[in-house]
């Protein structure tokens, strides 16, 4: 008997001590979901709201769907200093007025991501867009030169180039009805993109179905899909039961592709260093990997090929995203707007005549109207509509207590 009890011992030992982790972290989880319940009681939220699941049910599955029913969610809460919804058992506090926004973007302390973020490491890692604290205000001092004017104004030629190409297809499908111009436009901001970031040719808008193109949007949707889902934040559920494995071979095209060319310019550049007499005709413009490569922190020490590749995924994701969403919105509006539309013809007519020459620095500058219509776009439809904080420090918004770690 005192053999058989013994076989048992160290099975049960581990079961037990399962169990009694289990317990003990669930009893976590529930204590912290029913104290900030109940912190967060007087903030208004939205009708629907269960308990453990929150208001995950009702968001919609298309990214563009889940936008509208964002506003419409800010339209119904527009009286109020703020309103809560639930993902999981993750509150978020909603601020939209700038006197609610302002305690937030002002203070220090809540520079810290949400965790919606984290879904975004895979892909990005910690670079500028994910990162927060000490790292992101060394990371964003060594790469604030690489945004000069000067070194923007470099890359007008590929900004024209790629230009010539979408106003070509999009002369094709004139005068043959309304069309869907997103994907040709989208296409286009990640050629220059891809060309300003990498000095990479990717051929996106005559080649649409190249693997990395196609690779950037899949990944895009599924971390917007997975940020959504409470369901699937748990790693092991996803990879088991989610989008995991598709995730993780999206993944592995795109991190194969940057850091392909990271390491083909790196090796480039040791040999433009070792040639004493630089070669006669050599292309000067530097794209901004080129001068990833060559920043340096205050001690002179350059940045990792892990933290380049970082800041090269970053630049790619945000960069070709945003750009595309401005330029999307903006021939909306005009189109929208038949005088602004004709107000911002009679400006080019009179800027560049019957002339189809590139475009020049000297020329921006005198399209006031246009960038006019541009700034109100960007007002009225923000390239990036929202972001998420971690309240670190209490914080009061219109007589509200907001609660730590939110």
């Amino acid at each position: 008997m005192a053999a058989l009890l013994g076989s048992y011992t160290v099975p049960l030992l581990g079961v037990s001590i399962f169990i009694a982790t289990l317990t003990y972290f669930t009893y976590k989880q529930l204590s912290s979901y029913l104290q900030k319940w109940f912190l967060m009681k007087p903030i208004p939220e939205l009708e629907g709201t269960y308990p453990f699941i929150g208001n995950a049910l009702q968001f919609k599955s298309n990214a563009g769907d889940f936008f509208k029913q964002v506003q419409g969610f800010a339209s119904d809460f527009y009286d109020k200093p703020l309103f809560k919804i639930w993902i999981g058992m993750v509150p978020f506090v909603i601020v939209f007025h700038s006197d609610t926004v302002e305690p937030i973007v002002s203070n220090p302390a809540h520079m810290e991501k949400a965790h919606a973020y984290n879904f975004l490491h895979p892909w990005l890692g910690t670079g500028l867009l994910t990162s927060t604290g000490a790292k992101w205000r060394q990371r964003r001092k060594m790469l604030t030169p690489t945004f000069h004017f000067s070194i923007l104004m470099d890359f007008l030629e590929v900004m024209n180039e790629q230009a010539e190409i979408l106003v070509g297809k999009l002369e094709k499908q004139a005068g043959k009805g309304p069309f869907n111009c997103f994907s040709h436009v989208t296409l286009c901001a990640l050629d220059i993109i891809c060309e300003t970031a990498m000095g990479k040719k990717v051929d996106a808008q005559s080649n649409s179905d190249s693997e990395y193109v196609k690779s950037v949007y899949k990944m895009s949707d599924i971390v917007s899909s997975r940020q959504r889902k409470p369901w699937f934040w748990s790693d092991f559920v996803y990879n088991y039961f989610g989008e995991g494995r598709e995730h993780d071979r999206t993944l592995k095209i795109l991190h194969s592709f940057t850091r392909k060319v990271i390491n083909e310019k790196a090796e480039k550049m040791s040999d433009i260093e070792s040639d004493s007499e630089p070669k006669e005709g050599m292309k000067k413009r530097s794209a901004f990997l080129d001068m990833l490569l060559k920043t340096t922190d205050e001690h002179g020490n350059r940045m990792s090929r892990q933290d380049i590749q970082e800041e090269v995924d970053t630049f790619m994701f945000e960069g070709h995203d945003t750009t595309a969403a401005s330029m999307n919105w903006a021939l909306h509006l005009l189109g929208s707007n038949p005088e602004v539309q004709r107000k911002v013809q009679q400006e080019l007519q009179e800027v560049f005549g019957t002339s189809d020459r590139p475009i020049t620095m000297e020329d921006v500058k005198k399209l006031k109207y246009l960038e006019c219509v541009i700034k109100e776009t960007l007002r009225l439809f923000p390239s990036v509509p929202f972001f998420a904080r971690t309240i670190r420090e209490e914080c009061h918004i219109s007589e509200s207590q907001v609660p730590l770690s939110l």
